[in-house]
């Protein structure tokens, strides 16, 4: 191994450890509470050393921004592809899409901004606009199989519509009491999914 490889797999055996270390301080105290210096206290480096991997808190940020989306985009995709349906495929895309939050709450706040710091994400992070895509293309197709296919139906409404419903319920869910009812919660999800897709198809 050359002088240069051994840098190059040094360097980013360091950033690794910054991202794990980071994500360790959010997981233990939340992101509120992530820091530079916290870091860099807890790696035992100094605060100029993290400084050369990432310009600042914001761009370790948008790095969990985007393994989040990363992580969504897949669990969506699959949910997409386990039917040809695309009123099935949207009920799927709903139950991966709160799965996934409930599964993984740091990253979900993190990216849709509840209680954590963030960057500018719509402008820095292009994997939300793969993620509207997913949504909206089951969605199209409902709307034209339901309309025709010169249909005028605003279809990037009915995506925000869709995705208030999903957010905000998980946003209700994530901020309930301990004893608040799963079960409850979940058919809320059903019903309220299958009202928004025969609204589609009006």
């Amino acid at each position: 191994m050359s002088i240069v490889e051994r840098r190059l797999r040094e360097k980013e055996a360091m950033r690794t450890n910054i991202l794990t270390t980071a994500w360790q301080i959010v997981k233990d105290e939340g992101w509120q509470s992530l820091s530079i210096r916290k870091i860099a206290d807890a790696i035992q480096y100094s605060v100029p050393v993290i400084y050369d991997y990432f310009e600042n808190k914001d761009a370790i940020l948008l790095e969990f921004g985007k393994q989040g989306f990363e992580q969504l985009i897949a669990k969506l995709a699959a949910a997409k592809d386990s039917t040809p349906d695309p009123a099935e495929q949207l009920k799927a895309i709903a139950d991966a899409y709160w799965i996934f939050a409930f599964k993984n709450k740091e990253f979900y706040q993190l990216m849709w901004g509840m209680g954590a710091p963030t960057c500018e994400m719509d402008k820095c992070m292009p994997e939300r606009s793969i993620f509207r895509d997913l949504v909206m293309a089951p969605m199209i197709e409902v709307i034209n199989k339901a309309n025709g296919e010169d249909a005028e139906t605003n279809a990037c409404l009915k995506y925000h519509t869709f995705w208030s419903i999903l957010h905000g319920l998980v946003s209700i869910k994530m901020v309930a009491p301990a004893d608040d009812t799963e079960q409850l919660n979940k058919l809320v999800l059903d019903d309220a999914i299958t009202g928004f897709i025969k609204n589609l198809k009006i």
